[in-house]
Formats: structure tokens, sequence, C-alpha cells
């Protein structure tokens, strides 16, 4: 199995790409706005896909938050708001906002069970900060490291009753970034005590069976390379003082905060101690030569990836989602009132 998650060039598979599943079996895949045209459409792609795999457990992921980050998108979906929505409301009514995450989640989650999504890159547990670059901005759940492991555990907890794994994202923490990712390479200049703030909602969160690091240069723990690429911050901080032991994807291996091939970043980042690299934009070039150079997953992989595959469940009812979303805005009206 290729210790890989790759992308798909539109709404159904191309022979090229199905003939290529099959002989590479990746450990999964990931689903952009190109894949999702209609529930139908997308349920008819996640089935091929694990028809190829001839199974049921297989990642099928999505990165589905609400707000600026969603893939599947109004008419054929509900509107979901971004995490900035539940952070208000925590300041007013902390319970309710935990309640209305997690109903916002489930409802969300039950969505993406019904096309056939096992795996949603959500929530991210990074601490917004003055500075905090819009990359993140309203995505986050707030600027206390205690709120922000509140909320996103409630996120997680409303995704897992229907069925679908969340992911704890950036590792070790994208909140001090000022600058894009996805555009350049951030690097961060606070200190080993200061970061302590940024891994608490991750620390608090570790058994999680699945995780995502950040592409970004803390000077305290390794100026050389960003979090994705650095064997220190990925066993001294991540698996140590986190404690993190679920699998580790790397964020988007072809953002430009990364040089080098894709190939390239890949290698590195497996060597770094990632376990699977998150190959997204679909590019047949790129995806033959990863599955040519990393044919195999290692034990540790393979183990943290029966665990991911062991907390998916079932699809549930897609009737429960209208009562979930209506108990939603009702919390949610709680801001209004307290304003």
């Amino acid at each position: 199995m290729t210790p890989a998650i790759f992308g798909i060039s539109g709404p159904e598979l191309t022979p090229d790409e199905r003939a290529f599943f099959k002989e590479a079996d990746p450990a999964g895949y990931i689903l952009f706005a190109r894949n999702c045209e209609t529930r139908e459409q997308m349920r008819r792609l996640t089935d091929d896909l694990r028809a190829i795999h001839g199974r049921d457990r297989l990642i099928v992921s999505i990165d589905q938050e609400g707000g600026r980050v969603v893939r599947m998108k109004p008419p054929e979906w509900p509107k979901y708001p971004a995490g900035e929505a539940f952070a208000k409301l925590y300041e007013a009514a902390p319970a309710s906002a935990i309640e209305a995450a997690r109903v916002n989640a489930e409802a969300m989650a039950i969505e993406l069970a019904y096309v056939g999504i096992s795996v949603d890159y959500h929530a991210p547990f990074d601490v917004r900060r003055p500075e905090t670059d819009d990359v993140i901005g309203d995505r986050a759940l707030g600027s206390d490291p205690v709120q922000v492991a509140a909320l996103g555990r409630a996120v997680l907890d409303g995704m897992a009753r229907a069925g679908v794994v969340g992911c704890l994202k950036h590792m070790p923490g994208h909140g001090r970034a000022t600058v894009d990712s996805h555009k350049e390479l951030p690097r961060v200049t606070a200190s080993a005590e200061e970061l302590e703030t940024d891994i608490e909602p991750f620390r608090t969160l570790s058994s999680h069976p699945l995780g995502m690091s950040a592409h970004i240069v803390f000077d305290a723990w390794d100026a050389d390379n960003p979090a994705t690429l650095s064997k220190k911050i990925i066993g001294e901080v991540i698996r140590g003082q986190i404690g993190f032991d679920g699998l580790l994807l790397t964020d988007d291996i072809d953002m430009q905060a990364l040089d080098g091939t894709i190939p390239e970043r890949g290698a590195r980042a497996l060597d770094a101690g990632c376990d699977i690299i998150l190959n997204c934009w679909a590019k047949m070039d790129d995806q033959q030569e990863i599955a040519n150079r990393f044919p195999d997953l290692s034990d540790g992989t393979a183990a943290r990836l029966e665990r991911v595959h062991g907390a998916m469940g079932d699809a549930p009812d897609t009737g429960k989602a209208a009562d979930l979303l209506a108990k939603r805005d009702a919390l949610l009206a709680i801001t209004e009132e307290a304003a």
C-alpha cells in the first residue's frame, strides 16, 4: 500500500486513474469541489473507489469546515458557519457553544457519510492570535487554548456520532503564522515556553487517531526545517510533548511553503516521521512517482492506519440532520441576544 492520499481529477474516475489506483493501492483519497457536484454523483464516485480496493473501510476524505473552507457547496448542500461563530457564542455561553459545535458537526458529518466520505480534515486546533494570518482567521475556534480544545473536542465528537473521523490540525499549531503557507513558508520566532500555549489543545486531544502537520518553521525547535519535514519537531514535539501517537498526515505536499519536487518533498516528510503524504492535485506524474518510490507502509503506519479505519462508522439516517441544524441555529441565536 502506498503511504499517500491522492487527489482525483474530476467528478468521476478516468480509465487511467482507475487502473493506477488499483495498482498503487494508496492509503486513501481526498476530494475537492471539482469532485463534488451532486449527492448521487459523489456516491457513485466513492462507491467506485471502494470497489477498486474491495473494502468498505477506506479513507475517502475532504476539507469541509464551514465558512470559507467548503468543498460541498450550496445549493446542493447546506451552508455551515465558520469556527468563529462558535467562538463568539462561547464567550457568552460556553456550554451552549460546545453543544452548538457538536450538533453542527454531526449534521455536517451526516451529509458527508451519505455521499461516502469517511474522513473530514476538521477541526483546526490552531490558537488564534492578533497576528494570525487570514488563512486561519475566522476558521479558528478561539484565542484561548482551553476553549479551542473544548470546541474542537465537540466537533470531533459530533462527527464521530455520524461515523466520520475528524482530524487534529495543524500540528504543532498554525496560530502564530503571519503568512499563508499555501503561498510561502511561515517562520515563528516565539520561545519554546510561549509555544506551550499553541500545543495545549493538541495535547488535550492527543489520543485522537488522526492528525495533520503544519508547513511552518519554529525557530525554538528547528530553525532549518518546517514541522512537516523536521525529525526533531515530529519526534520530540508532536510525538513527544504533545503525545500524539495517531496517523500523522502531511498538510498538502503541493503547497508553496515547501521546495523541491513533489516526490522529493514526500520523501523528506516520510523520513522526518510523517506517516502519509497528502498529495491533493491529481497530477498523475507526481502520483506515479510517489507510488514507485514508496510502495509499502511501515509497520507502525499500518497499525495507525488501522486505528483510523476502526474509528469509522456506518452512514446514519439523513433525516436527523434538519433537527440538528435547527438546534444549532437556536443556540447560535444566543450570541445575538447577548449582544
